[in-house]
């Protein structure tokens, strides 16, 4: 197959089934996000289904939830990460503005519900440190 400028170097097959991997629960940002929860001696809940979005991390006693967001699908603004494939982009842009409108819809729906909300953007996990400080911080510790 030859590629051309604009073109995908994956076919249709391929292509599938590595978007087919990507998963919503358990990836390795939120995985770092709970291993520091651990640390701290928080205790938390995953995914509750009966919160708005089902939240990745939920601190019950702090009435707080945590979504581990990656750059790219969740649009972080002035990040790197955040970049648009060249090819469909106009597919590209009204997934990603679907995804950016959801994710509004269910912040201000955990915020009616008397919910806390915490974004951790998957860029901000390089320094623990920092992001141990966040979550004291978030959960008043």
């Amino acid at each position: 197959m030859q590629v051309k400028e604009g073109m995908d170097h994956l076919d249709t097959a391929k292509r599938s089934a590595n978007m087919a991997r990507i998963g919503g629960k358990d990836t390795a940002p939120e995985l770092r996000v709970r291993g520091v929860a651990h640390r701290l001696g928080l205790r938390f809940r995953l995914h509750r289904r009966d919160l708005p979005g089902c939240p990745d991390l939920v601190f019950p006693k702090h009435r707080l939830v945590v979504f581990v967001h990656g750059c790219f699908w969740h649009r972080h603004e002035g990040c790197k990460r955040a970049t648009t494939p060249q090819v469909r982009g106009d597919f590209w842009e009204a997934k990603f503005a679907a995804t950016v409108e959801r994710d509004a819809r269910q912040r201000d729906a955990l915020h009616t519900l008397g919910w806390r909300v915490l974004i951790v953007w998957e860029c901000e996990l390089k320094d623990d440190t920092a992001l141990k400080a966040l979550l004291a911080l978030a959960c008043g510790r």
